[in-house]
C-alpha cells in the first residue's frame, strides 16, 4: 500500500468530521426552540429549518468521504473483517446518502429506509472495522470496538421506541455520532503508524507471513520424513560367538564342550 494512498484514505476519514461541524451551523440557524435531546437530526433537514441545505448536503458529503475512505484504505485492514468491512460501511454510506437525499418530509419511507440502513450498518461496520485494524493497534481495535458496541446498543433503543432516558434526538445521536468518530480516529491512527515507518506495507507483511508458514510446514514435513528415513535405516546388531553364548545362557542352554573325554568319570556331564 503506497504511503500517499494511506494518507489520502485518512484524510477522507478525518473529514468526516464535517458533519459535526455542520450539524452545529444548521442547527444555530434553525428558527425556533430545537433540542438535542428532543428533536432528531433528520428535522434539521426538513423544510422548515433553514439550514436544511447545509445540513442535507453534510448527509451526501458523509457518504462520499465514508465510501471514499473505505476504498482507499482497504488493503490495510487484517484478516476476515477485512472482507466484511467494506459491505457494512457501504451499507451505511448508502443510507445517509438517502438521508440526504429524501428528507424525511419528503419521501418519508425512503428517509426511514436510509436511517436504519446507516444506523445499523455503521454500529456493526465499527465492530468488524476494529477486528480488521486490531493486528495494527491493539488500542485501536478496543476503542473502535466499543465505539461499535455503544452504537449498535443505542439503534437497537432508538429503533424499538426505547427513548425514555436520553431522549429521541439523544438516542439517535448516541447511535449515530460513534461512526464518524471512530473513522476519524482510524483514520489518524493508520496514517500515524504508516508515517512512523514502524510497519512494513501490508502487502509485504501479508507475503513475508505466508512465506513463513509454509517455510514452518516445509520443515516440519523435512524433520517427519528424517525421522522415518532413519527409523526404517536403523542396522540391525550382528550375531557375535560371544552374543550366542550370552544368549544360550540367557534361555537356559549351554553350548557343549568339545573336548570332554566320554571315559573321563570326571568329566562334566552335558545336559541334553
Amino acid at each position: 500500500m503506497t504511503s500517499a494512498r494511506l494518507r489520502w484514505g485518512a484524510l477522507l476519514w478525518l473529514l468526516t468530521l464535517q458533519f459535526f461541524v455542520l450539524e452545529t451551523l444548521a442547527e444555530a440557524r434553525y428558527e425556533g426552540p430545537y433540542s438535542r435531546v428532543d428533536d432528531v437530526i433528520s428535522a434539521l433537514g426538513a423544510a422548515d429549518s433553514a439550514g436544511r441545505q447545509l445540513m442535507n448536503a453534510s448527509f451526501v458529503v458523509q457518504a462520499a468521504l465514508i465510501v471514499g475512505g473505505g476504498l482507499l484504505l482497504r488493503p490495510a485492514l487484517r484478516g476476515a473483517a477485512a472482507r466484511v468491512t467494506p459491505w457494512l460501511l457501504g451499507a451505511a454510506a448508502v443510507g445517509v446518502l438517502l438521508v440526504g437525499v429524501f428528507p424525511t418530509d419528503g419521501n418519508g419511507t425512503m428517509h426511514a429506509i436510509g436511517a436504519v440502513l446507516y444506523l445499523v450498518g455503521g454500529g456493526l461496520g465499527l465492530i468488524a472495522l476494529a477486528y480488521a485494524v486490531r493486528p495494527r493497534s491493539e488500542l485501536l481495535g478496543t476503542t473502535v470496538v466499543l465505539l461499535g458496541m455503544l452504537a449498535t446498543a443505542a439503534t437497537i433503543f432508538f429503533l424499538t421506541g426505547v427513548t425514555g432516558f436520553l431522549g429521541e434526538g439523544g438516542t439517535e445521536r448516541v447511535a449515530a455520532y460513534p461512526l464518524p468518530i471512530a473513522l476519524a480516529l482510524t483514520g489518524a491512527t493508520l496514517a500515524w503508524t504508516g508515517r512512523r515507518g514502524d510497519e512494513q506495507p501490508v502487502e509485504t507483511s501479508l507475503r513475508a507471513e505466508r512465506e513463513q508458514e509454509a517455510a514452518r510446514r516445509a520443515e516440519q514435513a523435512r524433520a517427519r520424513d528424517a525421522a522415518l528415513e532413519a527409523a526404517t535405516r536403523r542396522p540391525t546388531p550382528a550375531v557375535t560367538p560371544e552374543s550366542a553364548t550370552t544368549t544360550g545362557t540367557t534361555t537356559g542352554t549351554t553350548a557343549e564342550p568339545e573336548d570332554i573325554d566320554p571315559e573321563d568319570p570326571w568329566a562334566p556331564t552335558s545336559r541334553r
